[in-house]
């Protein structure tokens, strides 16, 4: 069974367009690439064949992979309920640290980019964890170690 992956409204579209430029422009451009590459002759010791083919098979992976995230998705807004959801940017604080250690997450799927802030997904554990959890309380979650590790959540904000 396929997993469903949430995705905010911003993500969504981005995801959308990547696959709409890989699978026209990306496609022809890696095309033409082949096609000059076999103009130059043995294709057993032709260099740029072969970047030109790995190149295409990355991109077709990525296709497959982007397709998936689309075809199994929910689209999730993000609401400023008080609680932690998709979308929310959360600052946290390891237990043991100071406040000027405070780190802040964007809760969301790891194909959300956003400059200066890193991404936690609902399904790792510290993210896990924060889902549905409300300023101001603590939570706990397994580390891959199996070390429990304890944060509070200091701020939510609505991405």
């Amino acid at each position: 069974m396929a997993t469903t992956h949430q995705l905010s409204p911003t993500a969504f579209e981005r995801l959308k367009a990547e696959h709409e430029d890989l699978t026209t422009r990306g496609r022809i451009e890696i095309a033409q690439a082949i096609e000059r590459a076999r103009e130059l002759g043995d294709l057993s010791e032709n260099g740029d064949y072969h970047a030109a083919k790995d190149q295409q098979g990355h991109m077709e992976g990525r296709i497959r992979q982007l397709e998936a995230i689309l075809e199994n998705c929910e689209i999730v807004e993000a609401v400023d309920d008080g609680v932690v959801g998709v979308g929310s940017i959360v600052t946290i604080l390891f237990d043991g640290d100071d406040e000027d250690m405070a780190e802040r997450y964007l809760v969301d799927t790891v194909e959300e980019r956003r400059s200066g802030i890193d991404v936690v997904t609902p399904g790792s554990p510290m993210g896990a964890a924060l889902m549905g959890a409300a300023e101001g309380a603590a939570v706990a979650y397994a580390a891959p170690n199996g070390a429990e590790i304890r944060v509070k959540i200091l701020r939510i904000e609505t991405a």
